[in-house]
């Protein structure tokens, strides 16, 4: 728990904080459910957390609740957050894998991007080792290209971690090779010989820069990869009550130090990093950057990782990236011109321009259909900082860029709520326009210059070469967009 003072966006400062362990993660990892004696722990530990926040007389309002893997995973979960809603009047948020993901990323780029600014330009990988999950993110020259959730934590393979405990190093090679498909994965996504800056997060990692890291500013150390290897053995050669005396941490935390610290090695041996670099920072300080807007340099920044992943997917699957672009571009045109029509926010705008990028990523499967095999690779994939809804808005908008217009017979559409299934219709209808603007994947529309006259919206376009298909396609295409907005479609 942190208490913090906001000082404007972007900017906060800690006043007050307080830690108490609780084995819901160990719980959940290991039965698949929150025991009634974690529960009751939760409570009291809740219950001593809001009479030090009464202290700082803060409102309600101002107080955030999150649960990460453990709430996430717990079959009984529900039934959890209505019991501690009903108690403390606590609502908590559950944080899914993704938007880990992105919190994370904000936590790391806000403290390294003052004083290390070669970070937003290299070759990086960010990974954090947790109980339940392991979230990583691979990023070229600054821009993400992958990001994943992966059920690879300490507590979670504990089972499987005490049976092999003192056999020596079969511990190591087992949680290599536990880990050698997902660095497979990875490869495929980005070569990680490409990596030189290796950036781990999480209590274990903050642990070793203690013990042999150097401090380089407040916000980050760095450990060098032989310094590191070093402490490992040591470690590796401690019994659990050794390691709780000579380091001063529970002994929860012992138990799963070692197993912790051998996974941060595996990714990074398959790395060219020579150093970890570990931010003293964790999700938490990602909820704190959220709640305090942020600068909006870094949204838009943020906002160009989000681009950046959709790419990195299409490319993927071997979409045609020039056509992706350029019918997001003309996408966006109509939005902004169209905006007083559809009352769409930013955020939406950006949600468009996903799908734009994405729109035709079946095709790699089947041409015939490809909108079908579009949205079903877009909503059964990552894109960094998109929740799971939005990311079924995209692949709703996805699907029906062309052919039918959305109807009661597409479940998936109708799965989502009716504010939603509203801002999916005005969405495709737009991308319908846009797409058939660029029907021969050739960007023969270079540019174009939009005008409402009363019920008809008029594209001029200043074209390269012959627009017969185009024009057709227009045609075809524009049925949907004239019955929602009330505006016939004519291109001169």
């Amino acid at each position: 728990m942190v208490v913090a003072e906001m000082h404007g966006p972007g900017r906060w400062k800690v006043i007050d904080g307080a830690d108490q362990p609780v084995g819901l993660g160990r719980d959940v990892f290991l039965t698949g459910t929150i025991t009634r004696d974690s529960a009751t722990q939760t409570l009291q530990i809740l219950h001593a957390f809001l009479e030090q926040i009464a202290g700082w007389q803060i409102k309600p309002e101002n107080i955030t609740a999150i649960g990460t893997s453990a709430l996430r995973e717990a079959q009984n979960r529900d039934m959890f957050v209505d019991k501690i809603d009903l108690r403390t009047g606590l609502k908590i948020s559950i944080i899914e894998g993704v938007e880990a993901n992105r919190l994370t990323y904000i936590a790391v780029r806000n403290a390294l991007r003052v004083v290390r600014p070669g970070f937003s330009r290299a070759n990086s990988m960010i990974i954090e080792v947790g109980g339940g999950s392991t979230e990583v993110m691979l990023l070229h020259a600054g821009k993400m290209v992958a990001a994943h959730t992966l059920n690879t934590g300490t507590v979670r393979l504990e089972t499987e971690i005490k049976a092999v405990t003192g056999f020596g190093g079969y511990l190591e090679r087992f949680l290599r090779e536990h880990v050698r498909s997902t660095l497979e994965t990875l490869n495929t996504e980005f070569k990680l010989k490409r990596v030189k800056t290796f950036v781990a997060v999480g209590g274990d990692a903050r642990l070793a820069a203690r013990e042999v890291g150097r401090e380089i500013a407040d916000t980050y150390h760095v450990v060098d990869k032989a310094a590191f290897e070093q402490l490992l053995r040591r470690l590796q050669s401690m019994s659990t009550d050794e390691c709780v005396q000579r380091l001063h941490i529970s002994y929860a935390d012992a138990e799963t130090l070692v197993p912790g610290l051998l996974i941060y090695l595996c990714f990074m041996d398959d790395t060219s990093a020579t150093e970890m670099i570990v931010p003293t920072v964790s999700i938490r300080d990602g909820v704190l950057l959220g709640l305090s807007q942020g600068t909006d340099e870094f949204k838009a920044e943020f906002n160009s990782q989000i681009i950046a992943s959709a790419v990195s997917l299409g490319n993927k699957y071997g979409f045609d990236e020039a056509h992706g672009r350029h019918t997001a571009k003309l996408a966006l045109q109509i939005f902004d011109h169209l905006q007083s029509e559809h009352g769409l926010d930013a955020h939406r705008r950006l949600l468009l321009e996903v799908a734009a990028l994405v729109h035709d990523i079946g095709r790699c499967i089947n041409a015939r259909d490809h909108h079908k095999h579009s949205e079903y690779v877009v909503a059964n994939s990552e894109i960094f900082g998109l929740h799971e809804n939005e990311l079924s808005i995209v692949s709703n908008v996805v699907r029906f860029h062309r052919s039918s217009p959305p109807n009661k017979s597409h479940i998936r559409f109708m799965g989502l709520s009716t504010e939603d299934r509203i801002v999916v219709t005005k969405l495709a209808a737009i991308l319908r326009i846009a797409d058939a603007l660029d029907r021969g994947h050739q960007s023969r529309i270079r540019k174009v210059e939009l005008e409402s006259f009363g019920d008809e919206l008029s594209i001029r376009c200043h074209p390269h070469g012959d627009l017969a298909g185009e024009r057709l396609a227009l045609v075809t295409c524009s049925q949907m967009f004239e019955d929602l907005f009330g505006m016939k479609v004519v291109a001169e």
